[in-house]
Parts: structure tokens; C-alpha cells; sequence
């Protein structure tokens, strides 16, 4: 079996848990109101989490609510068809995501290509997958350079973790078993650049990023009020964007006061001929409320901000 990247102490006895085990029901963080308070520590490459206090563990943090279509709450109460299998000798893999701030408040998000096999079209912090020789804070570095082209200088930022989610793809077991099982750690990473300052820096990776946009205090605060896209807040802001142009011409910013949406040359995700011909399971240009979510738990933790 790979490498655990996670671990639970569960009732004092340490757990890796396997594919197909769902860490937020382990938890015990069931369908109910969320999000979970979580301890969590860093031990040799490792995440180690419980609902409990334990020697060595570093934040408290929030573990946002799994919804309710959770394909690894719902394998066990169904039956799987005929020759179907989930991964073996995998257990849940660690991954982690940064939501970039500039010194003016805006926060940097990233649509993925639709070309992608996990996740396209779908619109999402930078991030990705844990190498077993990374520190969190250094393999959230990385996956920022490698989408965006942001290299952020020493000293010129600072850093904190927020929250927890447990990531599942496919979703929904309508669309398929799940292929890929993540805990992802939500890092908040102050830039002291202003956003016009990290702009100016921005090479996205066309292979990995088709468009990019930086939304302020207030449309944050409306994506991260949703719950899995399906709710309206109740307070919106008056000069909300009604949707998101492809535009031609390089790089190119719309811009409604709120967010400033980058979109890539031609780009193929917008255009009309593409519009109404998605293949299964792809995403509609949606964000992933998660990506903003983590901000709204109370974290605690002894992390030191760097």
C-alpha cells in the first residue's frame, strides 16, 4: 500500500484510513451543521487529524460539512454494479490549496481548463497534490508557481492555515465511482503586493489555468455564503458580474468593480460553438463555494504566521 498521507487518532489509537473510508463520517462529522472543529498536527510528510486534543497537534481548525450526495457516505448504503472496484492499496491522499490576498484585499482564483480530467471548467484557488518530501506551506508555493507564474519573495508574505475539506471526484456516484480521495488543507496567504503588483507577474499555465480573476471583500464573502452552488445568500451586493466573458486578444481584464476576470486567447471554454456541448460530468464554469468557505470557520492555532 502507498504511503499514508493521512492519519486519525481515533479513541487514542492512530488510523490511516482506507479509499473508500469517508474521514469526515470517522470523524464523526456527519450531515448535520458544520463546519467541524478539527485537530490537526504535522508528523514526518504526514496530517495527522482527531476530534480530540492530542500531543503534538498545532491548529484546531474547521472541517467544512460534506454535502449530502458525498459519494463515500452513500457506497455504503448501496450496492455496487457488477465488475465495479475502487482503488486498492490507496488510502486518501493530502492536498493543498492557497487562497492568495493581496495587501488589498483581493483574492486570486483560477478556472481550470476544460481539458482536464478532474475537475474541469471549475473555478478554484490554486493548488494540487502533496509531495511526500513537501511541506504544506512549500507544496502550496509550488502549485501557486506552477498555475499562475506567481513567485512569491521571502519576506513578503505571511501565512496561516483555515480550514479542512474532504474532496471526493467524481462527486456524485451518479457520475461514476470515485478515482480520487483528498483531504485538502485550505492555506490563507497575505501577499504585502497589491493586486495590481502580483497582476503584473501573472504567466498562467494554459495547460492547467484557461482563465483567472481576483474578487474582492464582498464577492468573496457571497461565493463563500453558498452551499454547493444551490443556495442565494440573502444579501447581495448591488454591482454583482452576471457572468463571465470570454474575451479575445491576450489577456484581458472585465472588470465590474467587484471582480476582474482574465480570460485566456480564444478561449475555447466561452466561446459559442462550445457552449451547450459538455461532456459528462464536466463542470459548467462553476465555482467551488469550499474555496471560500474555509475562511468563514474561527481557526485556532498555534502555526506561527511567517
Amino acid at each position: 500500500m502507498a504511503a499514508a498521507r493521512v492519519l486519525l487518532l481515533l479513541s487514542g489509537r492512530s488510523e490511516s484510513p482506507s479509499f473508500a473510508q469517508s474521514v469526515c463520517g470517522l470523524l464523526g462529522a456527519g450531515p448535520g451543521l458544520g463546519p467541524w472543529p478539527t485537530h490537526c498536527g504535522w508528523k514526518r510528510g504526514r496530517l495527522v487529524l482527531s476530534d480530540r486534543q492530542f500531543p503534538g497537534a498545532s491548529a484546531r481548525l474547521p472541517l467544512q460539512q460534506r454535502p449530502p450526495f458525498c459519494p463515500f457516505a452513500a457506497l455504503d448504503q448501496q450496492l455496487r454494479a457488477p465488475g465495479a472496484e475502487l482503488p486498492r492499496n490507496r488510502g486518501v491522499d493530502l492536498g493543498v490549496a492557497v487562497l492568495l490576498q493581496s495587501s488589498d484585499q483581493s483574492v486570486l482564483l483560477t478556472r481550470r481548463t476544460r481539458t482536464l480530467s478532474v475537475s474541469p471548467n471549475l473555478w478554484v484557488p490554486p493548488g494540487g497534490h502533496v509531495e511526500l518530501d513537501e511541506e504544506l506551506l512549500d507544496g502550496g508555493l509550488r502549485e501557486l508557481r506552477e498555475e499562475s507564474g506567481l513567485q512569491l519573495p521571502q519576506g513578503q508574505f505571511s501565512w496561516v492555515p483555515l480550514g479542512l475539506w474532504e474532496s471526493a471526484y467524481p462527486p456524485r456516484l451518479s457520475w461514476g465511482l470515485p478515482k480520487y480521495h483528498h483531504i485538502v488543507l485550505y492555506l490563507l496567504v497575505v501577499s504585502r503586493e497589491s493586486q495590481q503588483q502580483l497582476q503584473a507577474r501573472i504567466q498562467p499555465n494554459p495547460s492547467e489555468v484557461s482563465a483567472f480573476m481576483w474578487l474582492g471583500p464582498d464577492i468573496a464573502a457571497v461565493v463563500a455564503a453558498t452551499e454547493d452552488g444551490t443556495e442565494a445568500p440573502r444579501h447581495l451586493p448591488r454591482e454583482l458580474p452576471h457572468s463571465i466573458p470570454g474575451t479575445r486578444g491576450g489577456w484581458k481584464s472585465s472588470t465590474s468593480g467587484l471582480a476582474h476576470v482574465h480570460a485566456a486567447v480564444d478561449d475555447p471554454d466561452h466561446s459559442p460553438h462550445h457552449r451547450g456541448r459538455q461532456r459528462e460530468g464536466q463542470h459548467g464554469d462553476q465555482v467551488c463555494p469550499q474555496a471560500l468557505a474555509a475562511t468563514s470557520g474561527q481557526v485556532e492555532s498555534e502555526w506561527q504566521l511567517r
